[in-house]
């Protein structure tokens, strides 16, 4: 890299960060990071009939959970601040005014009937209205104008925009690092409002200026702004600045590989589209999030890292700080990448298995004291988890893989129970009774060793003996090893289960 590296993630605050913002948001953290550079937050709040109260506390806190802080942003290292737009719109009419005066730019007094009036008038023609240069000197604005007319109107208090003149029969050559060169024909183009009646200046034009300003060196977002990239070049040029870098990404798609991931498709089909829980602060509506949900981060971080990109290895599993280093615009896709919930939860179980279990019981322990309505020792809870957690893909699973853990089995499963319990049971179970009982040294390896060893001195099916142990302590098959559950629940609780099982048959 020539200069500092310096990307911005720039969402505005119109409801909670869908999670294809995330993915711009991290690509743009790991490329930052890739490059010793700077990650920056801008808010861009130009739109202030959007705005919706939480929007930018929900932005940073969704960030701060998937584990990529922003570096420069509102209320942080405010070196080029202030960071949100609205806060900024002092700034942006000198550059507005700029344009105009180099001969870039025009005021354009065309009434909003007017104009809707000659988008109807075409339409019924069967052509598209595009303001430019084929019939802006038709139309009400000051290339049309004398100045005089024009200064009359400013001083009379006309409203007006302030748009952009875009250039005639040019060809222009754009770079973008992950779709290559581009060709654009400005015949096509239509002359973009940079400033609007009521004072704010457009994304376009705030978006240029505050990149110019705040040092950008590379503009990294979604495949949405890729047909704004050439009235953004045109401004860097009228403007006299150099343009940062362009990468533009591609599209997250739905899981049929076919549209744009909505929240609709996440509702229809079950799983988040936002990295955290939102409430409609208008409507009380609640949206999943997906650490509410059970999510990891990382899984989230390691699965969004994947839609887009790939290493180029067949390495699927990378920590953050791998994925800074393996990190290259290069590698990322043109076509859209396809939203996979299963390959999400597969992620998941992933990182369930890595995550360490104290941290998991400590999750887990508020499911496991509301279940059976009494405080269990914590360590007791991380021993069980260290036995079952290997099936479970969220700690909301650990509850049906080890409530037996916790509290003695109410029923036995029927079908399991026809299959188990034999005319002999009573009398093999009470001996195992009586073995487990008899038994001082109580380890798994010792239980195992004492009761195994009767069963293979009697010569006895080991069916015969441990189905109907495993039902009496259960009250299914299933779970993890026998021995292992006997050892944790106790000799006391394994021989009254045993008994109450017994008196069932």
């Amino acid at each position: 890299m020539t200069k500092n590296v310096r990307v911005r993630f720039a969402p505005s605050p119109t409801g909670p960060l869908h999670i294809g913002g995330v993915r711009t948001a991290l690509f743009n953290y790991l490329f930052a990071k890739k490059h010793g550079g700077q990650f920056i937050l801008r808010i861009e709040d130009t739109d202030q009939n959007r705005y919706v109260e939480g929007a930018e506390n929900y932005i940073i806190n969704a960030l701060n959970w998937c584990g990529i802080p922003l570096d420069e942003g509102p209320n942080k290292n405010e070196k080029f601040g202030p960071y949100r737009q609205s806060e900024r719109k002092n700034l942006y009419k000198q550059y507005a005014e700029k344009l105009i005066a180099n001969g870039n730019a025009y005021y354009a007094f065309d009434t909003a009937e007017a104009l809707d009036f000659h988008r109807k008038d075409h339409e019924a023609k069967g052509k598209t209205f595009i303001y430019n240069w084929h019939n802006r000197l038709k139309l009400s604005n000051s290339l049309a104008l004398s100045a005089e007319e024009v200064k009359a109107k400013i001083e009379a208090g006309h409203d007006y925009v302030i748009r952009f003149k875009s250039p005639q029969d040019e060809t222009l050559h754009l770079k973008d690092i992950i779709r290559g060169d581009i060709k654009i024909d400005t015949n096509i183009l239509d002359d973009k409002v940079l400033f609007k009646s009521d004072g704010m200046p457009t994304y376009h034009l705030a978006n240029i200026v505050d990149d110019h300003l705040m040092e950008i060196s590379h503009v990294i977002r979604g495949e949405e702004w890729l047909p704004s990239l050439a009235l953004h070049y045109q401004l860097y040029q009228a403007l006299g600045w150099e343009a940062p870098q362009f990468a533009h990404l591609p599209l997250i798609l739905k899981p049929t590989g076919k549209g744009k991931l909505s929240k609709r498709d996440g509702d229809k089909l079950g799983f988040p589209v936002f990295p955290l829980e939102w409430t409609d602060p208008k409507t009380n509506d609640v949206s999943r999030g997906y650490k509410e949900d059970g999510y990891f981060a990382d899984a989230v971080v390691n699965f969004l890292a994947f839609l887009g990109w790939n290493p180029g290895t067949e390495q699927e599993i990378f920590n953050l700080e791998q994925l800074i280093e393996a990190f290259d615009l290069k590698r990322v896709n043109k076509a859209g990448a396809r939203f996979d919930p299963d390959k999400i939860k597969w992620f998941n179980h992933h990182y369930m298995q890595q995550q360490n279990n104290a941290i998991i019981a400590e999750q887990y322990k508020p499911i496991v004291d509301n279940a059976i309505n009494s405080n269990i020792d914590v360590n007791y809870i991380e021993m069980v988890v260290g036995l079952v957690k290997e099936r479970a893909t969220f700690v909301s699973d650990l509850w049906d893989l080890s409530h037996f853990f916790f509290k003695a089995p109410e029923n036995y499963d029927e079908k399991a129970s026809k299959k188990a319990f034999k005319e002999d049971t009573k009398t093999i179970l009470t001996t195992v009774a009586e073995i487990i009982n008899n038994t001082n040294d109580f380890t798994v390896e010792n239980l195992q060793k004492t009761v195994k060893g009767w069963i293979t001195s009697n010569e006895i099916g080991f069916g015969k003996v441990m189905m109907p142990l495993r039902l009496a302590l259960v009250g299914a098959l299933q779970g993890p090893d026998v021995f292992d559950i006997i050892y944790l629940i106790g000799k006391n609780e394994t021989i009254s289960r045993i008994n109450t099982a017994i008196k069932s048959i």
